[in-house]
């Protein structure tokens, strides 16, 4: 099974368009990935249903969203929420 930061990752490139390889864990959704507001949004929600259940949704606040920056922020924040590789 993939780790986090791999699943991230794939998520990431997939939803910004952009090779799996450009996407680092410290790379910016914003800045280094040229993500813009709607994009994020949407990788906030491709998160929410990867790394979410029947069981156990992950629900990604607002506030939290505006915390995740960077592939690693969102690697972050999954482990914090008890999911892990």
């Amino acid at each position: 099974m993939a780790t986090v930061l791999e699943r991230v990752r794939e998520i990431a490139a997939d939803k910004l368009s952009v090779e799996t390889d450009e996407v680092k864990p410290d790379s910016s959704f914003t800045e280094d990935l040229n993500a813009d507001s709607l994009d994020v949004v949407e990788l906030i929600m491709a998160i929410e249903e990867e790394f979410g259940s029947d069981d156990t949704p992950l629900e990604i606040s607002d506030e939290d969203a505006e915390g995740i920056k960077t592939v690693n922020d969102a690697v972050e924040y999954i482990k914090g929420r008890g999911i892990s590789d």
